[in-house]
């Protein structure tokens, strides 16, 4: 779910080891953190704007850009570059990233590449690992040896994923999206609950919506407080919402009215 505007290339990984080693002082280090065509997940941008101590209105606002993406058809998210020569990421410095511990799944991924899918939520995602080769790039030329495990386990791509793939189920569907005239709020919807995390915890304590739905006591109570939790309902959501899945209950059997 990222690609790069400068020139990169894909190579198969030989087996299941590669060399890499990326740090300060080897020349080429942040050159990877400008130009980017970096699409954000809703966890990126959860740990993103929690790091910064911001809404995610303001996040989206300040350091993103919305896209529709011709490959999805739902509205994505990129991280937006600064407006300077290079097109810095706004969270480089000349000591590396200023948000590190909560960067982006695709930063700690590199140089590895994922290109995963997930059918549905029995199912764990099928993935395939490859190499993003930049010419600019010099860390291939370190002697330190990884395998896959290992990488991901290091740079806590493990974590990420976990989170990811919930979320990949939903943009991968091929489930139908409903009759055309409905589509738009239900693309709405889905911005809101991938991307506003903040408003989707209004949405749900602050209109009908436990009038509507059965939602156990200890659970409202997480939701309130828990962004994880609430991230993870949020998906749910999305699957009632848009495809009709049976992840939420109804309290009855009547129409929904949010308003």
């Amino acid at each position: 779910m990222n690609s790069n505007s400068k020139q990169a290339t894909f190579k198969p990984l030989q087996g299941n080891i590669f060399k890499f080693r990326c740090y300060k002082g080897i020349e080429c280090f942040t050159r990877c953190c400008a130009d980017l065509k970096l699409v954000l997940t809703p966890y990126d941008i959860l740990r993103m704007k929690n790091r910064l101590g911001i809404p995610s209105v303001n996040f989206l606002k300040k350091y993103t850009d919305q896209e529709t993406d011709s490959q999805t058809r739902f509205p994505m998210v990129r991280l937006k570059m600064n407006q300077d020569e290079k097109k810095t990421c706004p969270f480089v410095s000349s000591d590396g990233c200023t948000i590190y511990e909560d960067r982006p799944g695709a930063c700690r991924i590199y140089p590895l590449g994922r290109a995963a899918t997930k059918p549905d939520v029995r199912t764990n995602a099928l993935e395939k690992f490859f190499l993003v080769v930049e010419d600019h790039c010099l860390g291939f030329q370190e002697d330190k040896v990884w395998t896959i495990e290992e990488w991901l386990k290091n740079e806590g791509v493990d974590e990420y994923n976990a989170m990811n793939d919930q979320w990949l189920e939903i943009i991968t569907s091929s489930k139908s999206l409903g009759p055309k005239e409905g589509i738009p709020r239900k693309l709405q919807m889905f911005f809101m609950a991938s991307y506003n995390l903040d408003r989707f915890r209004e949405f749900v304590f602050k209109t009908k919506f436990f009038e509507l739905f059965n939602v156990e006591p200890d659970i409202k109570e997480r939701l309130a407080s828990d962004d994880i939790a609430l991230m993870k309902y949020a998906f749910d959501w999305l699957k009632f919402s848009m495809f009709g899945d049976k992840t939420i209950k109804l309290k009855s059997q009547t129409t929904t009215n949010l308003n």
